[in-house]
């Protein structure tokens, strides 16, 4: 896949304003794991390779085990791999992720609002909404992924 166009230079500060609120995801007290474990399942939905790239980088530099990633996407399926926050992260992010079809249901508002306080919800529906606005970005600009996850593995370059 070609780059259609380098839109960061375009628009430098566009990508800055985005910048600004990845930032505040990070220093917002969220379980950076979590919240990258949601970038992932949300960049999966969406079919972004370079954040699906980047993602599983973040999460394996952190800990988290390939064994893990390689379930995410059936983590409604791997009960003992994902605790009871993690599965009402997922589950909300999957909601907003596909919000045309869920419209971010009352059920799916409970599960998570069951385990977040106010802020808390309100800084992960931001970085939610953020990775969907990367997702676009990168789709739409035919952005490729840097690394494969296989270099990464055996010790190559990230």
């Amino acid at each position: 896949m070609t780059e259609r166009w380098n839109y960061i230079a375009a628009s430098p500060r566009g990508m800055q304003a985005f910048g600004g609120i990845h930032l505040y995801i990070e220093k917002s007290g969220l379980p950076s794991p979590l919240v990258k474990l949601v970038y992932l399942r949300v960049s999966q939905i969406n079919g972004c390779a370079y954040c699906i790239s980047t993602h599983s980088r973040h999460l394996i530099d952190e800990g988290v085990s390939v064994h893990k990633l390689l379930m995410l996407s059936v983590w409604r399926e791997s009960l003992d791999l994902f605790s009871h926050r993690e599965r009402a992260a997922l589950q909300w992010a999957e909601a907003l992720a596909e919000i045309a079809q869920t419209h971010a249901s009352d059920s799916d508002y409970q599960v998570v609002r069951a385990e977040f306080d106010d802020k808390q919800l309100a800084d992960f529906t931001f970085a939610i909404a953020l990775v969907n606005a990367y997702n676009r970005i990168g789709i739409g600009f035919r952005q490729a992924a840097e690394h494969s996850l296989l270099e990464f593995a055996s010790g190559g370059r990230h």
